[in-house]
């Protein structure tokens, strides 16, 4: 396996990345919570680019993957911010964003707040506000409390070991939300959403769909398609997807 490359950022932080060089507009792989640059996606997306001597970048948030720090001292402003360092530092010019589940809500920060040069969106099971919206509004009143009096909760996961969810994560989620604000999105945009998936209601693709503000966005949902959207066939999506970004930008 290749080793990757790491970047110290501005915060503090060290990050484990992978980056290709390539043509323009680069693409960058933004992964989901407690996943790493590893994953079917990542490494796919990867080949595609290879294949078309398109420039790409993948990486892992501080406490996920090969990067260093601790998942329990992490936050969506956090993870926002290594985004951003990394994009900024070892990409140039513009970028498609791809983000995947919590990837996503992290690439519409970005585009919103204009931290990087962004030419486009590429959205896979975005969970905007899951903090509050997923986390927050499903914990019953005795988990709540423990949350706030110890600081965190463990959550059962379909992917292994449960999540620790931290108040540090939920205090922050509340100040990076993106659905409660409008949400101009000026750049050529792509939401994908399977009908299966069970972390991420497609019916949140739609609240998403409805809330942006933007003259080129579209959303497809995928029937029996599950949250890893990782079937040969949602891959084939996703790369049509960035096709038609590329294409629009």
């Amino acid at each position: 396996m290749e080793s990757p490359s790491y970047l110290d950022t501005p915060q503090g932080r060290r990050l484990a990345y992978h980056r290709r060089e390539g043509q323009g507009p680069g693409v960058v792989f933004l992964g989901g919570f407690m996943s790493d640059m590893a994953g079917t996606k990542a490494t796919y997306l990867q080949a595609w680019a290879e294949a078309r001597d398109r420039a790409f970048l993948r990486f892992d948030y501080s406490g996920h993957g090969r990067s260093e720090g601790a998942f329990t001292e992490g936050t969506i402003g956090r993870w926002a911010e290594d985004a951003a360092a990394v994009i900024n530092a070892v990409t140039a010019g513009p970028q498609i964003l791809v983000g995947s589940s919590m990837g996503g809500w992290i690439a519409l920060l970005l585009l919103r707040r204009a931290l990087v040069d962004c030419a486009g969106l590429v959205t896979i099971a975005a969970a905007p506000d899951f903090t509050e919206d997923g986390f927050w509004d499903g914990f019953s009143n005795a988990a709540r409390e423990e949350l706030m009096s110890h600081g965190v909760v463990h959550v059962p996961s379909d992917y292994g070991s449960p999540y620790p969810i931290t108040r540090g994560l939920i205090e922050d989620g509340r100040r990076n939300m993106v659905l409660r604000e409008p949400l101009a999105l000026p750049v050529p945009v792509r939401f994908l959403q399977g009908t299966a998936d069970r972390d991420v209601d497609p019916s949140r693709a739609m609240l998403l769909l409805n809330h942006a503000q933007g003259g080129d966005i579209r959303l497809t949902l995928v029937k029996g398609a599950d949250h890893a959207f990782s079937s040969p066939d949602c891959l084939a999506l996703i790369e049509q997807a960035i096709a038609e970004v590329l294409e629009a930008g």
